[in-house]
């Protein structure tokens, strides 16, 4: 196809010139190797690649799948691959490929998606920054200085450079929709049960977390989520299934006006950059214009005990985490192959009691009723993605003294006391200050998207948040076609990575 410009398209478009013969899947992957080739240098977003194989698969020219000779990168996290990294962002599964594709990546396949390649991110997906000591910062196309977010920023940074025009995520508290506000792009983190989790696990997170994309377009998200609803029966958590295709929900966007409430104050009380304040003041002026009904109002929970809450997933998770990779690598995992903080965490976890674990499931129980009663008036809830903006690469790294507090209280196994301590809330505080909206869908199970509507002086990116009902897709999908139409919407391709 003369002058065919791969990095403009989406998957939908790229999927249906394949299936028109205007391009082969094999050109295709040639145009995604090269900018994969070109610009990862720069960006850090890719951490292995599966060329051959992805050339064996075009090669076999099997068009049928609805995404035939699409490229896709998958996160380094849940998403396995036979044969590919699967390194969960640390040193201590570095040589780790797995023998079996996850159910995520099998379905992905079966729909015709070449896999070109794994992304970088935060070691076990823990941070809000994809920085992994292993792998070295993932760098943001809108300007390298700055973080794409995380967990899922290589895919996040992949997407908005062009590489490859849809890219694996994941969600367990923001990981989705952080590093697509950071990156002008859409995420929606779907309803708990929603997307497989499987085959080896029936639970990722305790439900907190599901696996989804991030894409350039609202269709190519709600083409994807179509493929993956309602396909494994193994899970803790099932959704029910949508009987109209998302894709489909969008020819028909909502006619009745909405009723959405909007809050910009943090539920943890810190700062909020003005920024963020804007993108959302902006949406509900427009939101207004539309004809819809929005009102100031914050979710009625406690943001404080959702932060605390969170926190002592992370801490259980991580313990249980590193427990498994033991009977992986078949030796005690040392402090020596974790970073600082998973060490902390892991220590943390060890230390909370099952009855703590419990209560704090419980506060997640209490806020999703809070939620659901909330969304008997509200249709939408609308949040900044992010209270500040994008931080700079390696300024959230931690200081030196830092270190050798987290190393004093690691050689003290001072878990318990710290478990008790006011530093440890401060902690939790600080560690969240810059993104305290997005976990509240996690563990009440809503869906949440992040939209990209605002744009700095200085040309980043900033992404505003919609909560929906659980099972309430549809209508966040319909909003998003339309705003996508509107003069709010960012352009993804106006970042320096795609203009070369």
């Amino acid at each position: 196809m003369k002058g065919f410009r791969y990095e403009t398209y989406d998957a939908t478009g790229l999927a249906a010139l394949v299936r028109s013969r205007e391009v082969t899947e094999k050109e295709v992957l040639l145009q995604a190797v090269t900018r994969i080739e070109g610009m990862n240098p720069a960006l850090n977003a890719v951490i292995d690649k599966a060329y051959d194989t992805a050339m064996q698969t075009a090669e076999q020219n099997n068009a049928g799948g609805p995404f035939t000779g699409v490229p896709l990168l998958l996160k380094n996290i849940n998403q396995e691959s036979q044969g590919l990294l699967a390194s969960e962002g640390s040193k201590v599964l570095h040589s780790y490929r797995p023998k079996t594709d996850a159910t995520y990546t099998r379905l992905l396949k079966q729909a015709g998606m070449n896999i070109v390649g794994v992304t970088n991110v935060p070691e076990f997906a823990l941070m809000a920054v994809t920085e992994p000591a292993a792998y070295g910062p993932t760098k943001n196309p809108w300007n390298i200085h700055v973080t794409p977010g995380g967990s899922s920023g290589g895919s996040a940074a992949a997407v908005a450079s062009g590489m490859v025009p849809i890219a694996g995520a994941n969600d367990g508290g923001g990981s989705i929709r952080i590093p697509a506000a950071y990156c002008g792009l859409f995420g929606l983190k779907p309803t708990r049960g929603r997307t497989p989790i499987g085959p080896a696990r029936g639970r990722a997170w305790q439900g907190a977390s599901g696996d989804h994309i991030v894409s350039k377009t609202v269709r190519d998200s709600a083409a994807v989520l179509d493929l993956l609803d309602g396909k494994e029966t193994t899970g803790a958590f099932r959704a029910p299934k949508q009987e109209t295709r998302f894709a489909d929900m969008l020819k028909k966007p909502e006619q009745n006006p909405l009723t959405i409430a909007y809050s910009l104050e943090s539920p943890i009380g810190s700062a909020v950059d003005e920024e963020c304040k804007q993108a959302v003041l902006r949406t509900v002026r427009w939101l207004e214009a539309q004809g819809h009904h929005v009102e100031e109002q914050a979710a009625p929970v406690d943001g404080k005990r959702i932060a605390a809450s969170y926190m002592s997933l992370y801490y259980g998770e991580v313990a249980a985490r590193v427990k498994e990779i033991e009977s992986m690598i078949g030796r005690k995992v040392t402090r020596k192959d974790v970073e600082p903080v998973t060490w902390l965490f892991g220590m943390l976890g060890k230390a909370l009691s099952a009855e703590a674990f419990v209560l704090q499931l419980r506060t997640w129980d209490e806020a999703a009723i809070r939620m659901a009663a909330f969304h008997e008036t509200y249709d939408l809830y609308l949040t900044p993605t992010t209270a500040m903006l994008q931080a700079r690469i390696g300024e959230l790294q931690l200081k030196k003294i830092e270190e050798l507090l987290l190393q004093l209280v690691s050689i003290t196994n001072a878990g318990k006391p710290l478990l008790k301590s006011d530093m440890l809330d401060q902690m939790v505080m600080q560690s969240l200050e810059r993104t305290p909206f997005t976990q509240l869908a996690n563990l009440t199970g809503q869906p949440a998207m992040s939209v990209p509507l605002h744009q700095t002086a200085s040309g980043l990116p900033v992404g505003v948040q919609f909560l929906a009902a659980r099972d309430r897709e549809d209508v966040l999908f319909q909003l998003a076609a339309v705003l996508e139409q509107s003069d709010l919407w960012v352009d993804v391709h106006q970042n320096p990575f795609m203009k070369l």
